[in-house]
């Protein structure tokens, strides 16, 4: 198994010092987290674009997603969504990132109608992404929280280069059990995404295994070489500890579940 770290954990961090953290506490892989006062933003110039591809190649850290925020399944016109996914598609690419992260978003309307708008999107950029070498994700979340909202779009979209981020924490909330989580996703599997909370109201973000999540069970279930990767949603919940003195527990957690499958 491989781990991740999502830099949501550590907002505002230089991504030269989040690189050091990351190796110097078991991390081989980083989510770029892509928001207005990070390091990653949709403004960075191509120098800076270039300066991120040279730091996280001279600290051996892959640079597995770019964490973006599009809602592909919003309600609204598609242009302005589609010109979204493909300004963090062109990002993802520079930056040499392996996925893009994107949200479904998709409202309180009929559920066909959100799953057919994030359908078309994906569809329309999914060509795109295969060329540029970024594998689009939709995450379990908001709208589509269970592994089984996901896939009915992924199923609609059809195609290879639009797959699936695992949030354990949405299906959780959902009330969707991990089996039945992966069954649904693993067709279309990116990697796992994993937190840890007290409960389903209290969502103040814990060190791993402090929580309630079903972590073992979902981490049981992944093939050799998954990547899994800790996201920590710091930024929301400002009384909660800081991220840095918890990483190296948090690896040596997730490796002994590697260990015990």
């Amino acid at each position: 198994m491989r781990l991740a770290l999502s830099t949501l954990g550590l907002p505002g961090m230089p991504l030269t010092r989040t690189l050091h953290l990351a190796r110097e506490h078991g991390w081989e892989g980083l989510e770029l987290r892509c928001a207005p006062g990070e390091t990653v933003n949709l403004g960075m110039t191509a120098e800076e674009r270039r300066a991120a591809v040279r730091a996280c190649a001279s600290s051996g850290i892959v640079p597995l997603t770019l964490a973006g925020y599009t809602g592909v399944a919003a309600p609204g016109p598609d242009g302005p969504v589609i010109a979204g996914l493909r300004d963090e598609l062109r990002l993802a690419a520079d930056l040499g990132a392996l996925h893009l992260r994107v949200f479904p978003q998709g409202g309180d309307g009929p559920r066909a109608d959100a799953d057919a708008r994030a359908a078309r999107r994906l569809g329309t950029v999914a060509d795109e992404a295969q060329a540029s070498g970024v594998r689009i994700l939709l995450e379990t979340h908001d709208s589509h929280p269970r592994g089984h909202d996901v896939a009915r779009v992924l199923a609609a979209v059809g195609h290879p280069w639009v797959g699936a981020l695992w949030d354990a924490l949405h299906t959780y909330r959902a009330e969707e059990r991990p089996a039945s989580s992966y069954a649904a996703l693993a067709p279309h599997l990116g990697y796992l995404q994993v937190k840890d909370v007290t409960d389903r109201q209290d969502l103040t973000p814990l060190g791993l295994g402090e929580g309630v999540l079903p972590l073992e069970a979902c981490v049981s279930l992944l093939p050799d070489r998954s990547w899994v990767a800790w996201e920590y949603e710091a930024p929301w919940y400002p009384d909660a500890a800081p991220l840095p003195p918890l990483l190296g527990r948090g690896a040596a957690f997730l490796t002994a579940l590697a260990h015990r499958r």
